[in-house]
């Protein structure tokens, strides 16, 4: 006999109320559910149930905050209006290799408006003619199918991923901004290192008062000089005058 897994051992120890990921991947559902799986997970935000043998989703429970499921490798072939209804809040859906074969199937998709990424790889629906252009028209709110957008650019990994690089990336702002404790020691040196330059050009700005000062003192200076070589000068000029004077004694003498 077949042993059915069940998270119920998982959660012995964990109020499914805090729970915000699950991973289900290959556990046996019963009637299409797995036992244990409720909407108490009320805080759950990524779920996975990939090859759990699932034919419908008409017993999910209702989980407003899940982001993200994974239902791959299982047999749904269609119910999926159900999503909308229970899931409201889905960004990523992966429906691969499951039994959707054709657009009405998909087109209860359009419900769920926050829906940005879809995969329908290894889906009978794949092989429609003009496939990814058809879905890209019938649901507008979507970004990426089968991990391309509709410019063949591919998607990030996961969501999740994206998110944690733009909290990193605003992290090293804030780190720019702030910078770590090391760093404050280092910048506060560069602001004093900033002080000094200031005080520096305070300094230089005295200096160059200090210095017009003293070319206008210098200038006085240079009057003085003019005036006290004008006296030598004449002083000078009146000793020769008395050189000339005495000359003609001298040659008297």
């Amino acid at each position: 006999m077949e042993m059915k897994k069940r998270i119920i051992l998982e959660l012995r120890n964990r109020a499914p109320e805090k729970v915000t990921e699950l991973v289900l991947d290959n556990c046996r559902s019963s009637n299409g559910e797995i036992e244990g799986l409720s909407d108490s997970f009320k805080e759950l935000e990524f779920l996975s149930m990939a090859n759990v043998e699932l034919t419908s989703l008409a017993k999910l429970p209702t989980l407003s905050k899940l982001r993200k499921l994974e239902l791959s490798d299982n047999v749904i072939s269609g119910g999926l209006e159900v999503l909308a209804e229970r899931c409201p809040n889905l960004t990523y859906l992966n429906l691969s290799g499951n039994k959707i074969k054709d657009l009405g199937t998909v087109e209860a998709l359009q419900n769920l408006k926050n829906l940005k990424s879809l995969d329908l790889f290894n889906c009978e629906i794949t092989n429609l003619e003009d496939y990814r252009d058809s879905i890209f028209e019938l649901l507008q709110q979507i970004t990426y199918l089968d991990g391309f957008d509709q410019e063949d650019n591919e998607a990030p990994d996961s969501e999740d991923d994206d998110d944690e690089e733009g909290d990193e990336d605003d992290d090293d702002e804030d780190e720019d901004e702030a910078g770590p404790p090391g760093e404050y020691e280092e910048e506060d040196d560069e602001d004093d290192g900033g002080s000094d330059l200031g005080e520096g050009e305070e300094e230089e700005e005295v200096g160059l008062s200090y210095l017009m000062k003293e070319e206008i003192q210098d200038e006085d200076d240079d009057d003085d000089y003019v005036e006290e070589g004008g006296d030598e000068e004449e002083e000078a000029e009146g000793v020769r005058g008395e050189k000339r004077k005495r000359e003609p004694e001298d040659e008297g003498e």
